[in-house]
């Protein structure tokens, strides 16, 4: 298997840091002018000049920040500065290099009908993106004419950067990065990005190298234990800012159709342990636990035993873990099992509906495992067997079935934790539905429809994605 991971790897460890500027709320948009990174601050109105390599932050507006708040876009093309207001667009003439002479000019330039998020210029053209609109809409930067429109890949908030012939956006709600192309709008491929909440990106050059690196923003807040000793409850749970600017590594296997992100090492183990309820003597027993596999968003770097040493085999093309007990004595008492390093990756397949119009028949065997009702899925319940024909019986393309059966289920059920898992018929009836009984309505609604499907993974990533040496915990 190809894995391009380990000059990512590399890369990721020696190259670029993560960039956090000093006193700054929420970021909403980045731009890079040759080293120096600009950014603005929307709740604050700090217009920032950052240097990336020490942090060191400082207000280029000092006498203007009333002006900058709701800023959220921001964009320089040679000592140009644009910017986004509300539903207005303004440039700044010979801002960039004369921030401290004065007060910056604005001046303006169109206005929407709806708010105007983020914004790159280019040469002679101008890109802004709408939410309310769900597109990107090009201008002449000369004319200050609309040229075209494209319509936005996401759905949520997004900010807007081009690099040579492409445009990148960041969604805020998908939180994922797409690159289109500049001249039609079409997405080449989109990456999930590694923190919550992007809202702004940006293009680093290295003027020794000529390498280019994307940096994205992130902005949201977290929860935290605040020490208060002067309170009777001396800890309690509280919210600050977090925001701070992150490199985005990214592989793209366009043959493939599938890209991978930021990579976390992790390790990982899986252990049992083994205590008697009655003395029983067993003369040879076997234990098999699964082993992680090799995919195209997860490498194993290395596996070692704990406790007691394994055998490896393969079982249905996937490697397994044998503990062998010769005998297993009535008093007997072990802990057992594996522990990890792996490489993980977030992945997102660029598949569209025209790839899979002439899939295969399903190989012999698929039926038995992956059609039928073998994890408490009801699907011979009247309930089920309706909403699967509701849900995707009208279309004959796998992957339209597949999000016709995901929009179904989404427009059926709310989210809510509740305290077992029940099933498919249940969750219907009453309407909410945990992670796990959303997984078990999609399944059982695929599996009526002719969709081979299973569960995969259950491997938690790190909660802190930006911490590292810290122990995973069931």
């Amino acid at each position: 298997m190809k894995f391009e991971s380990s000059e990512s790897t590399q890369k990721q460890n020696s190259g670029p840091r993560t960039i956090r500027p000093i006193g700054v709320a929420s970021l909403h948009s980045i731009a890079f002018s040759r080293e120096t990174l600009y950014a603005i601050d929307k709740n604050r109105g700090f217009l920032l000049r950052i240097n990336p390599k020490t942090d060191n932050t400082t207000v280029i507006n000092p006498y203007q920040t009333d002006e900058f708040i709701d800023v959220t876009g921001i964009s320089i093309w040679k000592d140009t500065l644009w910017l986004t207001w509300e539903n207005k667009i303004y440039f700044c003439l010979n801002a960039i290099g004369n921030l401290s002479e004065g007060r910056l000019q604005w001046q303006h330039f169109f206005t929407l009908p709806y708010a105007a998020d983020g914004i790159a210029v280019w040469e002679s053209t101008v890109y802004v993106t709408c939410q309310k609109l769900g597109k990107i809409i090009v201008f002449d930067k000369n004319t200050k004419q609309q040229i075209t429109g494209f319509y936005a890949p996401g759905i949520g908030f997004e900010n807007i950067t081009v690099q040579d012939e492409e445009l990148w956006l960041c969604d805020r709600e998908e939180q994922t990065v797409y690159c289109l192309e500049r001249g039609t709008g079409k997405v080449k491929f989109s990456v999930l990005t590694p923190f919550e909440s992007p809202t702004g990106l940006a293009f680093y050059r290295n003027l020794t190298t000529g390498e280019r690196q994307l940096y994205v923003a992130y902005s949201g807040d977290e929860l935290y234990i605040r020490d208060d000793p002067n309170s009777e409850k001396q800890y309690e749970l509280s919210k600050r800012d977090r925001t701070f600017i992150h490199p985005l590594y990214f592989y793209y296997n366009e043959q493939e159709k599938y890209a991978v992100s930021n990579g976390f090492l992790i390790e990982m183990s899986y252990v049992e342990e083994l205590e008697p309820l009655d003395e029983v003597f067993l003369e040879d027993v076997e234990w098999r636990i699964a082993l992680p596999s090799e995919t195209h968003r997860q490498k194993v770097r290395e596996i070692s035993p704990i406790g007691m040493p394994f055998t490896e085999e393969i079982q249905d093309g996937q490697k397994v873990a044998v503990f062998r007990f010769q005998p297993l004595r009535q008093s007997e008492r072990r802990i057992f099992g594996w522990k990890a390093l792996l490489e993980v990756r977030a992945i997102k397949y660029q598949i569209q509906p025209f790839n899979v119009e002439n899939i295969p028949q399903i190989p012999p065997g698929f039926k038995e495992k992956y059609l039928v009702d073998n994890d408490n899925l009801a699907m011979d319940k009247e309930i089920v067997i309706r909403a699967a024909k509701d849900a995707g019986s009208r279309e004959k393309n796998v992957l339209r079935q597949l999000l016709n059966i995901r929009n179904y289920v989404y427009d059926q059920l709310s989210y809510g934790v509740t305290a077992k898992i029940d099933t498919p018929d249940i969750v219907l009836e009453r309407g909410i539905g945990s992670c796990g009984e959303y997984v078990g309505l999609l399944l059982a609604l695929a599996r009526l429809n002719g969709i081979a499907c299973r569960t995969v993974g259950r491997y938690k990533c790190p909660a802190f994605a930006d911490r590292k040496g810290v122990p995973l915990e069931p």
